[in-house]
């Protein structure tokens, strides 16, 4: 008898399923679309060459790629080409979509315009084997802007993603927000050597998932010395990741009538407080005072308490991918497991 599970990672959806994921997707389409975000489909499918050297080492390895096909494959078996497994694959499936669009924005740069803004909503694959709650095939859903470096984008993004989440139900989110020329400025403070960042930052991106002594295990096994990953741990066990003050003054008030002005108020001074304690400490940083003038100017640009209260500064949050230079974000829901 035939196996009638689908292969491991991958799942099936039934129409039940299916209503559940376009009530959420529309959602999220109508208000990227009222932020003024255009729809971009690309597909599955990318030349290798494209894919390969833009994720770092370690999202190289978790693609799915694709073997040349029929005669082509055939051909070159027959004549002794394929000496390694790259003369054996010439595509792969996308690993997400962020590289794709850079292929677009290159390859439409004459028809798009300068500012564009775009949403996308579409599978991609990645061939590790999943972890308790993770797939091989799961939709993302990214939205980005191009032609601008202005941290008003930033804002945007952060407001667009806060009103998506309270409008399918979740009130219990926090936005955590880093930069990464915030963490080059911790590496270069603790003594990572330069040529060791990218591995740093991979190890760094796994602290909530396997603490300090697995990303120090980590660390050492790059070959940074024991002695400064153990700094650059410390580092992170100084900063104050989530500001205290806003529950302080919830407890203080929560028998008062709600003011929601001063709510404000006092969370954006908190969070600022905390970028400033932060510049303190790097301040033989250039990149690092760089990093908390852009995160100082995102908080600055928010104009709405239920948003403000739902950002939470974290230096250690890093993001694995190599692409990263600037900004970074993480989504925490309690109600789901991992983060967004």
């Amino acid at each position: 008898m035939s196996k009638t599970q689908p292969a491991r990672g991958m799942r099936d959806f039934l129409p039940a399923d299916i209503r559940k994921r376009n009530y959420v997707i529309n959602i999220i389409r109508e208000v990227y679309e009222s932020y003024g975000f255009e729809p971009l489909e690309t597909p599955a499918v990318e030349n290798l060459e494209t894919l390969t050297g833009k994720y770092g080492e370690e999202g190289n390895q978790l693609m799915f790629k694709i073997l040349k096909r029929g005669e082509k494959l055939q051909e070159e078996l027959s004549e002794g080409k394929i000496k390694s497994e790259k003369d054996l694959s010439d595509l792969a499936l996308r690993y997400d979509l962020t590289v794709p669009l850079a292929r677009v924005v290159a390859n439409y740069r004459n028809d798009l315009p300068k500012f564009f803004k775009r949403y996308q909503i579409q599978p991609v694959w990645r061939a590790d084997r999943p972890a308790r709650g993770r797939y091989r095939e799961f939709y993302q859903c990214d939205v980005d802007a191009i032609g601008s470096k202005s941290m008003l984008v930033e804002a945007e993004l952060v407001s667009a993603v806060s009103e998506i989440l309270h409008r399918l139900g979740f009130n219990n989110f926090k936005i955590r927000i880093n930069h990464r020329k915030l963490l080059t400025g911790i590496l270069y403070v603790v003594g990572v050597p330069k040529d060791h960042h990218i591995d740093a930052l991979v190890e760094l991106d796994k602290l909530d998932k396997i603490g300090s002594e697995g990303v120090l295990n980590g660390l050492t096994s790059k070959g940074i010395p024991e002695k400064v990953g153990e700094a650059l741990i410390q580092m992170f066990k100084v900063f104050s990741i989530a500001p205290n003050m806003l529950s302080s003054f919830d407890e203080q008030n929560k028998t008062n009538e709600f003011n929601e002005e001063l709510r404000f108020k006092v969370y954006k001074e908190s969070l600022i407080s905390s970028f400033e304690q932060t510049r303190e400490i790097l301040s033989n940083s250039e990149d690092a005072q760089e990093a908390i003038d852009d995160l100082i100017g995102i908080i600055n640009l928010i104009t709405t308490e239920k948003i403000i209260s739902v950002i939470q500064p974290d230096p250690s949050l890093a993001r694995g991918l190599s692409y990263y230079t600037g900004a970074i974000f993480e989504i925490n829901v309690p109600d789901l497991a991992g983060s967004l």
